[in-house]
């Protein structure tokens, strides 16, 4: 049975306690089932669970990331048959150490960041990987306690560099909540007969056919990247790729995409090209299944035209 996991993320002070406490206050969200809630940071607020509006919650601390294991936190949802699973976790941490830990059936229904207005631009300054460690994955942002006279770009900007998707809400009182409605426009045409990439745009040009890629179903597009070939590839296709840098030097990945070449043609080949070599690719978009993506379905480039082409400025293309 699939066990409905709820996800509260964000450094000391963020809020996180506060809006936990709310929604176990709340009937409606506290509708009866068994709740396990995992505290894996503890701060100065703390929950005060004769408030809660059922009994059937249950508390327990997690005190380091030793203790993230699927075998332990299955063990504690099943001492407690649980029905639902409230994560409160540390700032400190990184998600992947969650992740890799959850048992199978943990079923992540939602990730919501909280920061602290005040503090999250020093945050993002100075342990930046930390903050888009959380950015990537959420479903909402939430600023608490945001003052008339902060900036929204400058925040919408660092959260929009890790995800094109989260809510972003701006809470300056409790009783004062606004979403975040700055437009985020694509810096390419996706109405123009061929949609070309800029050297510049391609780490952006990535995340977004990836993340969006029905959007890019049967348009042409033209980019630049290397070329990337063997490796159980299927025959007539290959990867195009460059190296992106997300935070910092230590998260810099390779990020390809599958090329397919027309079987039928005579003048587009890979051969003569070798592994790392810069190529500039015309090709029609379709999303398919394919193994290079592990089963899911990912965006394929049908090749129209694959030529040599001088390397960009910078190799490693970074979001901005």
């Amino acid at each position: 049975m699939e066990i409905p996991v709820y996800l509260f993320t964000g450094f000391l002070e963020s809020g996180k306690t506060t809006f936990l406490q709310e929604s176990l206050e709340d009937e409606y969200f506290n509708d009866g089932d068994r709740i396990l809630v995992l505290i894996c940071e503890e701060g100065a607020e703390e929950l005060e669970p004769e408030r809660f509006a059922q009994e059937d919650v249950f508390i327990e601390v997690i005190d380091s990331p030793d203790m993230l294991s699927a075998k332990r936190l299955g063990s504690m949802a099943g001492m407690y048959s649980a029905d639902r699973i409230i994560i409160e976790y540390n700032g400190m941490w990184k998600l992947t150490d969650l992740v890799n830990s959850t048992p199978d059936n943990w079923v992540l229904y939602q990730n919501m960041m909280f920061a602290d207005s005040g503090t999250f631009l020093n945050y993002n300054a100075n342990m930046r990987e930390l903050v888009a460690d959380k950015l990537r994955l959420c479903d909402c942002v939430v600023f608490n306690r945001f003052k008339d006279d902060m900036d929204k770009m400058e925040f919408h900007k660092i959260v929009r560099t890790f995800n094109r998707k989260a809510d972003i809400l701006y809470e300056y009182s409790s009783d004062r909540v606004e979403q975040d409605d700055i437009p985020d426009p694509l810096p390419y045409d996706m109405d123009s007969d061929i949609i070309e990439i800029e050297d510049d745009d391609y780490a952006v040009w990535y995340r977004d056919v990836n993340e969006e890629t029905p959007d890019y179903e049967g348009k042409t597009v033209k980019v630049k990247g290397r070329i990337l070939t063997g490796g159980g590839l299927p025959k007539g296709c290959f990867v195009l790729g460059r190296h992106v840098m997300t935070c910092c030097v230590d998260d810099i990945e390779f990020c390809g995409v599958v090329c397919r070449l027309n079987k039928d043609d005579k003048v587009n080949t890979v051969k003569g090209y070798k592994n790392g070599d810069w190529v500039e690719v015309s090709a029609v978009i379709t999303e398919e299944y394919h193994k290079t993506y592990n089963g899911e379905a990912g965006p394929i480039l049908n090749i129209t035209y694959v030529g040599s082409t001088e390397e960009p400025e910078e190799e490693v293309a970074v979001f901005y």
